[in-house]
């Protein structure tokens, strides 16, 4: 690969005048510009990031670091990050921890020695240490939906207890007798907090729930379809159930008509995010909407706020979310007693 000393012999010039016309940084005549210009051509030329990070002490460069990058609601919120990002003069290198507490530590070691100016960080399962490897980056960062105990820094949030909450006022408007919930991971907190929204509405509307009312899924197609099998198993089956994601709901809605179970004719469905797949699966979903784009561009916002030095306290943002109704939900109709 050329460097700026090859470049700098190929235009007959010194290398300080060839980081002149590549950063832009002071005139330079045309002509010797020009030459500057073909010889970078001509070589490939590319400056190197980390030079100009040590001089300019900046790599205009974000890291983001997600634990799942096959779910399609975490591409949905990078895209809010990268649009902000890209608008502002800043590229995002993206790491995909994929739930692994040690992968996530690794990677975030990995963006510090890139120097990165920033991170946008959705945490995989609780880790213990993630603070203190955090406070030895010394790095800015903005978390997403999960905090990280011990740690001040900005943070970008959904009401996840009101998302719970009128997802099931929702299926108990359509006059739904027993509402069952599957759950995300236990110990994180947004599946906690939607679950706590289920649990509130129903004591409002004073519906007790059963023991087997709840299952635990693991955010995936597959952990959602597993667990609407053993609410099917359920007697008496519940008339409606609340998923804790879109995906699972994917998941419920395949083991559904697996069942013989119509949805929503016998069985009433609602998910959590919203993705864009929401709207087309068969039939299209129910769903509590989180305003994934915005916080993206809000978790962004705050990391640039963050470059200028201002505001010294960390910020917490906290977006709602709404029910977007589509054809997986329907008023209950008790089945007719046998003659």
């Amino acid at each position: 690969m050329a460097n700026i000393n090859d470049v700098a012999q190929r235009a007959g010039v010194s290398t300080t005048t060839v980081s002149h016309v590549v950063n832009a940084t002071r005139f330079v005549k045309e002509a010797t510009r020009l030459r500057v210009e073909a010889a970078v051509r001509e070589l490939g030329y590319v400056p190197s990031a980390v030079a100009r990070s040590l001089k300019h002490n900046a790599t205009r460069t974000f890291g983001m670091v997600i634990p799942n990058n096959s779910n399609p609601y975490f591409a949905e919120v990078l895209r809010g990050v990268e649009d902000r990002c890209f608008a502002a003069g800043y590229n995002v290198i993206l790491c995909n921890s994929n739930d692994d507490p040690k992968r996530q530590a690794s990677y975030l070691r990995v963006l510090a020695e890139k120097r990165v100016d920033g991170l946008v960080l959705v945490t995989s399962d609780r880790d213990p240490g993630l603070a203190d490897v955090m406070g030895e980056l010394n790095i800015p960062v903005v978390l997403v939906d999960r905090e990280i105990p011990g740690l001040a820094c900005d943070i970008v949030e959904v009401d996840h207890v009101t998302g719970g909450l009128i997802a099931t006022q929702h299926l108990l408007s359509l006059g739904h007798p027993r509402i069952a919930c599957i759950s995300g991971p236990p110990g994180l907190s947004p599946s906690s907090q939607r679950r706590a929204g289920w649990k509130k509405a129903l004591a409002e509307a004073g519906v007790a729930r059963l023991v087997g009312d709840l299952a635990r899924g693991d955010f995936s197609s597959r952990g959602g379809y597993l667990a609407m099998q053993t609410l099917l198993r359920r007697e008496p089956r519940p008339s409606a159930v609340f998923v804790c994601n879109d995906l699972m709901a994917f998941g419920a809605l395949a083991a559904a008509n697996e069942a013989g179970v119509a949805v929503p004719g016998e069985l009433s469905i609602v998910g959590y995010d919203d993705i864009e797949l929401a709207a087309y699966s068969a039939p299209p979903l129910t769903t509590v909407a989180q305003p994934k784009q915005q916080i993206g561009r809000m978790a962004a916002e705050l990391l640039l706020a963050r470059m200028t030095g201002n505001p010294s306290e960390p910020r917490r943002v906290m977006l709602e979310p709404r029910l977007k109704t589509r054809l997986s939900t329907a008023i209950y109709r008790p089945e007719p007693l046998d003659p």
